[in-house]
């Protein structure tokens, strides 16, 4: 740790760094920071920074406010897409409190907690989450009307120099600039709809690198008078924006995921995991999915709608994307890529806790040896009720109503999140719904109005 913060103390000296960003996010996940100048960087390494907690959502109460910001060496990055005549860097911080025990509401702490479960099981978790955004014309702060996209390309279009694709590689050149890798980047099925995948790593790493790109995707943009969002549905009729995670859990330098006997190569230890995952989907969604608006993203589409694919029905499958749990095809001789992929998460999620409670419900299959279910081989979206019904399949909260009843009673989301932050998160989206729900929204007007 001596050699990380050495590390950090000359490269702000040896690039003229004139402010250090101090990041963290409130519990939904926004991120928020402050600055220190180099005199106070020292200081902030050795001892951290003490702030008022109560001003920050999920946070302290007013009578026990002031926490501790510990900067974590290992996150320290420049920030080039800031840097003009005052270069600058960020470092990302746990949140202590003031006798130097961890502050239950720091989302990345829970994430710790929970890693660390998994290590007394063995394991270490690895995930590569897909981060699908939209950019939209400047004007689309207006509520009044639909956000007007900047291009109408769809999947894996190839569409030159156009403002939305050369701002995606622009963004793209700047991560990578930054020691943040890319794997790949694309159109993704919608207009203005696009995609960055980042490369597999632990994930306490890449939840900090996915706070990181959501930040530089939308920085990118604003230069250039849009607006990029990761709002999991801003569009009617089209496709919403998802976070599909690929995700594995490792015995040292061993993949626990593969067995070479199995069909499929997954181990017993993957099997347990992905019915774990199944079992307790419901109970995660509302972490996993937030927002309100991610609801009308997790639907089916009806005799009156445009097709919307989107991973509503619990089950799993290899081949096939209407399932929730996905088990790709890895290459041959490439066991350490094995791996699951769970679909239903979007970027609005706050990626500590997401990951949190999915790895919880894995390591629960996992330690109480659950059975896996059937495959489901067929097209899930093309079958009955009565088919599925048959099957044992079921399905996502269809509302965030309807998540944070099946989180509350959840004894598994309890004990990952905590105290602290499953009662202020279930507070603060109940009072999130019932705002939606007093709202009359423009559908009620344009159905309503003049007919009734």
């Amino acid at each position: 740790m001596d050699s990380q913060k050495d590390y950090v103390l000359r490269t702000v000296e040896e690039r003229g760094i004139r402010f250090v960003q101090m990041w963290f996010t409130d519990v939904l996940g926004i991120p928020k920071a402050f600055n220190v100048t180099p005199a106070e960087l020292e200081t902030a390494l050795d001892e951290g920074m003490t702030f008022d907690g109560s001003a920050i959502d999920g946070f302290s109460r007013v009578q026990e406010s002031d926490v501790l910001a510990i900067p974590d060496p290992k996150t320290f990055q420049l920030l080039p897409y800031l840097s003009g005549e005052a270069p600058v860097a960020r470092v990302v911080c746990d949140i202590l409190n003031l006798d130097g025990t961890p502050f239950e509401g720091d989302p990345r702490h829970v994430l710790r907690r929970t890693l660390d479960k998994a290590r007394d099981q063995g394991f270490s978790f690895y995930v590569a989450p897909e981060l699908e955004y939209f950019y939209f014309e400047p004007d689309a702060h207006d509520p009044t009307h639909p956000p007007l996209p900047l291009d109408q390309g769809s999947y894996f279009e190839l569409m030159g120099n156009n403002r939305a694709t050369a701002l995606r590689r622009e963004t793209v050149l700047m991560l990578e600039e930054m020691g943040t890798p890319v794997e790949y980047s694309q159109h993704e099925d919608a207009p203005s709809q696009h995609e960055i995948d980042l490369r597999y790593t632990d994930a306490m790493t890449m939840a900090d690198t996915v706070m990181l790109v959501r930040v530089v995707v939308k920085e990118m943009a604003a230069r250039r008078g849009i607006l990029a969002t990761f709002m999991p549905k801003p569009l009617f009729g089209v496709q919403g924006s998802g976070m599909h995670t690929h995700m594995s859990l490792f015995d040292g330098d061993t993949n626990a995921f593969y067995d070479d006997s199995d069909e499929y190569h997954l181990s017993t230890v993957a099997r347990h995991f992905i019915a774990g995952v199944l079992r307790h989907a419901r109970e995660i969604t509302a972490i996993t999915n937030q927002w309100v608006n991610s609801y009308k993203r997790l639907i089916v589409s009806h005799q009156d709608q445009p097709l919307i694919e989107a991973p509503v029905y619990i089950s799993w499958a290899q081949n096939n994307r209407s399932a929730l749990v996905r088990v790709p095809p890895t290459k041959k001789g490439k066991r350490e890529s094995t791996r699951i992929e769970y679909r239903s998460p979007d970027p609005g999620a706050n990626p500590y806790l997401a990951w949190a409670v999915v790895l919880a419900a894995g390591l629960a299959g996992v330690r109480g040896r659950y059975d896996l279910p059937k495959e489901a081989s067929a097209n899930i979206y093309h079958m009955s009720a009565e088919e599925r019904l048959a099957e044992g399949i079921s399905q996502l909260p269809a509302s965030l109503a309807e998540a944070l009843d099946a989180m509350e009673g959840s004894e598994l989301v309890a004990s990952t999140l905590g105290e602290h932050v499953f009662e202020w998160f279930l507070r603060n989206k109940r009072a999130e719904w019932a705002a939606y729900k007093a709202e009359v929204t423009p559908f009620e007007l344009r159905r309503y109005l003049e007919a009734l």
